[in-house]
């Protein structure tokens, strides 16, 4: 298997990984441009233009691009998060050249039609309206909001009923000429690829693309981590309780480490909220925990459903469990145990074509170069006992945040009783 880098005369990034066994290939574009990017009267403008690119171009109405990807046999998707969107296509070995085609059309010749507009923006409405329907979907973007509040990073990605209403197709246009510019797009593929061939095709279809001058419209907002409580009283079967902390950006070296925290802690059938709350004390059936990073911060979070009546029991019994890590550290055999997790599912989502081109344009865009697996690997084992200790205690210094939502009206008692108990690590000066 063979992994290629090279740039278009524009800045463009290409990158390809040749799978000789695969007669599939995942290709798409990366663009480093996402929901905080946006002002506050633009929030959600990056996902509604993920979906309006779809909606017809001055060569091919949406009809027409759904067919044409089809006939083929591939498929053609998109996904929009904070930092980056992505518009990617998985097509038989040969049709590379028609998905890449379609991708850069869609991406340049968009006409935005007011009429597909109004359409489709009914259409993000009702996406808007089914997660005020899903009590974690309300507790994520609660627990976001607490976490960096009045930031771009602590809005909706899909934004709100009144800035998605407002947005025009002028918008639409402007915010695609001024962020989708050379320097933040990469195009990546994986399986049945050339390298060469799919480079001629890139330069015909995206060489025209030039960078713009700006006069720093651009600029960027940082993410500062505060922290604190949010809640809604509406009630749903279970309560679902949200806690968090800072935790290190994907450029810092502490990634790796709260990887294998947060395995350790809350990554599966025995890690420590799994083997406490559930099956020991029956507190709720699933409990997990996640770490996650921006280029400039990250969270650490806990995630629970149980019944109303024992959030308060649920919540003492993670905050002992917090308080033992940060005092005592976890033993050799849960790190090892995390690591393997951690290894195993790297290179397990790697052997898939479509995971493959992801990781390598989003490495591209982080770090500016890959991060190959025995890189990634190496860095994975260099976790230790005493660095996921102090990590640990460094991280649980922080102030928590804390969402609750479905247990009506006490939701909100019981995120400060959360925030209370949560908080009283770092007031037990656990800090590093």
């Amino acid at each position: 298997m063979t992994t290629t880098i090279s740039s278009l005369k524009n800045g463009i990034r290409v990158v390809t990984h040749h799978m000789p066994h695969v007669e599939t290939t995942s290709l798409g574009v990366w663009v480093g441009v996402g929901a905080r990017h946006e002002t506050k009267a633009q929030n959600g403008i990056s996902h509604l233009l993920e979906h309006m690119a779809f909606k017809g171009t001055k060569r091919r109405s949406a009809l027409q691009i759904a067919e044409e990807i089809e006939q083929a046999g591939g498929e053609i998707n998109a996904a929009t998060s904070l930092e980056s969107t992505a518009y990617y296509a998985r097509v038989l070995k040969g049709d590379e050249g028609l998905a890449l085609d379609i991708l850069a059309d869609i991406l340049q010749h968009s006409v935005f039609d007011a009429g597909e507009l109004a359409r489709e923006r009914e259409v993000i409405l009702q996406e808007i309206a089914a997660t005020q329907d899903s009590p974690d979907e309300i507790a994520y973007d609660l627990i976001q909001e607490a976490a960096f509040p009045a930031q771009a990073v602590g809005r909706p990605i899909l934004g709100t009923p009144e800035t998605v209403s407002a947005a025009t197709s002028a918008d639409l246009l402007a915010f695609l000429s001024d962020r989708y510019v050379p320097s933040s797009l990469v195009i990546s593929a994986a399986g049945a690829i050339r390298h060469e061939a799919f480079e001629r095709h890139a330069d015909a279809l995206f060489g025209g693309l030039s960078e713009r001058t700006h006069d720093g419209a651009q600029t960027e907002e940082a993410a500062t981590y505060t922290g604190g409580n949010r809640s809604s009283d509406r009630p749903f079967e279970q309560a679902h309780v949200l806690i968090g902390f800072e935790g290190p950006s994907y450029k810092s070296e502490d990634v790796f480490t709260a990887q294998v925290f947060s395995g350790l802690f809350g990554g599966g059938m025995s890690s420590r909220l799994f083997q406490e709350v559930r099956e020991k004390r029956g507190l709720c059936y699933a409990i997990y925990s996640s770490a996650w990073g921006l280029k400039d911060s990250g969270m650490f979070q806990i995630h629970a459903a149980t019944g109303a009546q024992m959030v308060e029991e649920l919540t003492s019994v993670i905050g002992a469990e917090l308080d033992t890590i940060a005092e005592n550290g976890p033993t050799e055999r849960e790190v090892k145990r995390a690591q393997a997790q951690l290894k195993a599912g790297l290179l397990m989502s790697l052997e898939g074509s479509g995971a493959r081109a992801e990781q390598m344009a989003r490495h591209l865009l982080v770090h500016g170069r890959l991060l190959e697996s025995p890189e990634l690997i190496a860095r994975v084992d260099a976790v230790s006992v005493d660095t996921v200790r102090e990590f640990a205690r460094r991280m649980m210094g922080t102030r928590a945040s804390v969402a609750v939502v479905g247990a009506g009206r006490k939701s909100a008692a019981h995120a400060v009783f959360a925030a209370k108990r949560i908080g009283g690590i770092a007031a037990a000066g656990l800090t590093a």
